[in-house]
């Protein structure tokens, strides 16, 4: 019998299985079934996540359970205080992420942990916020983010409101892989119950006085700027607005997305890397006349951008593109004013532009680059922190959306973001100048920059070994040159190893199943599976002097993938 086979007559014939959920059990296809059963459901780049259902790939009450016996067992062996010191959790707007997070508070509190929990949902930056308000030794986070609607995750954080790393999570994944299976997980319950107690409007009064701190150019004339602003049904609605009212920002919200629903019916996408995300908030800032749409992903982490082109027409930015915008900004109004650091550092990843790293020099800021993954970028802020004399933290972003201006919070926060891409927008418009001749006038500076990211899903074990097969040919036989053009540098972080020239350097990240290719012309291609999603992820980044066409980089991914055989 195969391990999917095994896993599914466990759930089938065990008590705790609920008539209801075997009826469901008995209704599924076989496809259903390997995509359900064949593995447990694992922690990657960002927690674990998942779809919502019964099954060891999937989240449901009792992987989120066997998630949190293992937590607590960390956190008491990490700490020897951790009773008092407590965890505190949030969550999004998602089927099942309030029961998770009762749930959760539950499991800590038998295990003598005090939680602190919200009385609703909030953003994932201040869940962050919150682990370093309340001196927390660590905190959960109930979201699948961006996800369409049929998922849900688990995303845990350490003392400092950062996700853990590898170095941490290692044995938090040794714990867990410890345990009996998700059904059969028992612990003895501590003589004296850890508390839950219900945060009151503290966490939240200091979030947004914080967040309401990092504006540049408070003063600015708001009048005559229209802003239309979604949460995309998710958790920044109450603190973002608060923020617009306190700053004097015109908004208008999309009131059919404001609502925390979890089936997302406004909207047809969530995230804001599907341009269907936008659909709604354009249409509502032609009926206003908005200069400006600023939206963020469910949990609040993630921000897309879509603006009054200088054509009259409404267009949208990529993550990419709005952070390097925002960098520049930042940077120039804290030069003007004698607030940018003599040994100012940028944080980024291995697979956003080099355009951030080319402004960030030419202030004289320092960039750092990381795997993908804010939490490298939190841990490093706390490093320095902790280290003393070290270069101080003037931006951190990474191509998916998400950037952080103020380190109040270690994770990418939506709520800095969206306040100062309005001042951002909101001060070149007082100069005349729509972001469409802002992005041309930075591209002028820097060289025109292109960088696209592709993907492609795999689902179920058969899936799983396909994604195995491709990254194994890329690591053991990386492309030498593609469409005619050389390949000058392989990176490869599994091994831990850059290749050029005949001669190997050592890449002193942590190990990742990424690949890097540096090609002549200046062109990269970076191939990673996601670590939350079933699927490979193709980063293309193009550079040239003159302007580039998204059509360009489709090129260049159908030759990829025809030479990959993909």
């Amino acid at each position: 019998m195969s391990l999917t086979e095994q896993n599914y007559q466990r759930w089938l014939n065990s008590p705790l299985v609920s008539e209801e959920t075997k009826k469901e059990l008995k209704s599924m296809n076989q496809n259903q079934i390997d995509d359900a059963f064949f593995k447990d459901v694992e922690f990657g780049t960002a927690g674990m996540r998942g779809v919502l259902g019964p099954g060891t790939n999937r989240l449901n009450e009792f992987t989120v359970r066997k998630a949190t016996v293992g937590f607590a067992k960390y956190l008491l062996e990490l700490f020897p205080n951790a009773k008092e010191m407590g965890v505190a959790i949030s969550h999004d707007n998602r089927h099942l992420s309030r029961e998770f997070t009762l749930l959760s508070a539950q499991v800590l509190n038998e295990f003598g942990i005090k939680a602190y929990i919200f009385n609703s949902l909030r953003p994932t930056p201040e869940l962050s916020f919150a682990v370093r308000y309340l001196k927390a030794c660590g905190g959960i986070m109930i979201t699948a983010s961006h996800n369409p609607k049929e998922y849900n995750g688990y995303k845990v954080y350490d003392e400092t409101g950062c996700q853990l790393v590898p170095d941490k999570i290692k044995r938090l994944l040794e714990i867990i892989a410890s345990l009996p299976n998700e059904l059969e997980v028992t612990y003895k319950v501590s003589e004296k119950l850890g508390e839950t107690i219900l945060l009151d409007n503290k966490v939240d009064d200091e979030y947004v006085r914080l967040c309401e701190e990092i504006s540049i150019n408070k003063e600015l004339d708001k009048s005559n700027f229209k802003i239309v602003f979604t949460p995309n049904h998710g958790t920044s609605y109450v603190p973002a607005m608060r923020i617009f009212k306190d700053l004097g920002y015109d908004i208008v919200p999309v009131l059919s997305q404001c609502n925390p629903d979890p089936d997302f019916s406004g909207t047809l996408s969530p995230n804001p890397e599907d341009p269907r995300s936008y659909i709604e908030g354009l249409k509502l800032a032609k009926e206003v006349g908005a200069k400006l749409l600023v939206m963020t992903d469910p949990d609040g982490d993630r921000v897309g951008l879509g603006y009054l082109a200088s054509d009259g027409s409404y267009q949208t930015f990529t993550g990419n593109q709005s952070a390097a915008m925002l960098l520049d900004y930042i940077l120039s109004e804290r030069k003007k004013r004698g607030l940018l650091s003599n040994n100012g550092v940028m944080y980024n990843t291995i697979v956003t532009s080099s355009l951030g790293k080319e402004i960030a020099e030419s202030y004289g800021v320092k960039t750092e680059q990381f795997l993908t993954g804010f939490k490298f970028i939190g841990n490093r802020i706390d490093y320095y922190e902790k280290k003393g004399n070290g270069p101080h933290f003037e931006f951190g972003y990474e191509e998916s959306y998400g950037c952080l201006i103020a380190p109040f919070a270690r994770d990418k926060d939506g709520c800095q973001a969206i306040l100062l891409y309005c001042e951002m927008a909101l001060y070149y418009d007082k100069l005349g100048k729509p972001l469409d001749v802002v992005w041309d006038e930075l591209q002028q500076r820097y060289g025109y920059h292109l960088d696209i990211a592709y993907s492609i899903e795999f689902k179920g074990s058969s899936g799983q070994q396909a994604m195995d097969e491709l990254m194994n040919k890329l690591h053991s036989a990386p492309l030498k040159e593609l469409g005619g053009v050389k390949v000058v540098r392989v990176e490869d972080y599994l091994k831990q190893e850059a290749f050029e020239s005949s001669k190997i350097e050592k890449i002193t990240l942590p190990k990742s199943n990424v690949v890097k290719l540096f090609f002549e012309n200046g062109n990269t291609i970076t191939v990673r599976p996601s670590g939350t999603e079933p699927k490979v992820k193709f980063y293309i980044g193009m550079k040239s002097k003159s302007k580039l066409d998204k059509k360009d980089a489709d090129k260049l991914y159908e030759e990829l993938k025809k030479e990959l055989r993909i």
